[in-house]
């Protein structure tokens, strides 16, 4: 009985001592951005339209590219099929919130009800823009 109590005691002491020892954290070097990078990271950030930033922070190229065909047409495609005028941006924007289906084969395209009107707008805008 001493001993199991003596074994008990050395195993607390020793995880005790186990759980107080914190190694002290690695200090990470910092990230260090030239200024010579900084002009180029701008650049390519404000070479981007509104719309393009919407579509790239969406979940579209889950489904959409901008040249080739994925599960459902690309961009260009789409700036193809359709001219760049008010009623077809509304009409993207509307397809783009509603979602649909029949228009580019039977794989329906999910709604995306949380896009505003506005951001859709913009969605659909840089994807007319894409005409060549």
């Amino acid at each position: 009985m001493k001993r199991t109590f003596l074994i008990l005691g050395i195993t607390s002491v020793f995880v005790a001592t186990l759980s107080a020892f914190k190694p002290e954290p690695k200090a990470e070097p910092a990230v260090n951005i030239t200024t010579s990078a900084l002009p180029k990271i701008a650049s390519t950030t404000m070479q981007m339209s509104g719309g393009e930033l919407l579509i790239n922070k969406s979940d579209c190229i889950g489904c959409h590219h901008k040249v080739n065909k994925l599960i459902g047409p690309s961009y260009t495609d789409v700036a193809k099929k359709y001219p760049s005028n008010e009623k077809n941006i509304a009409y993207l924007a509307d397809k783009i919130i509603k979602g649909g289906s029949g228009v580019w084969g039977k794989i329906p395209m999910t709604p995306h009800p949380k896009v505003s009107e506005s951001d859709a707008k913009l969605m659909a805008k840089y994807i007319l823009s894409l005409k060549k």
